[in-house]
């Protein structure tokens, strides 16, 4: 089983939302997932960014694979990766 860190989308329509999850990459990008580590809401100025960074941390080291996105936002929020 391959785990991914990734967006899942929240809010309505033309108002995205997202949840930063930890998810089976064989999961929908809506579907199930494994656990919450934070959230990001591009419509503000500037873009909310708030990921738990020891969670985060501890899933890299497991080996979850983070989407580009999510490494740019983690890289944005602090951390290396």
């Amino acid at each position: 089983m391959a785990v991914h860190i990734r967006l899942r989308r929240t809010g309505t329509t033309r108002r995205p939302a997202y949840r930063v999850v930890v998810a089976d990459s064989r999961a929908p990008r809506d579907g199930r997932f494994i656990e919450v580590i934070g959230h990001y809401n591009p419509l503000t100025e500037p873009p909310t960014i708030h990921i738990e960074k020891d969670k985060a941390a501890a899933w890299l080291k497991k080996g979850a694979q983070p989407s580009n996105t999510v490494k740019h936002l983690l890289a944005r929020a602090g951390m290396d990766k």
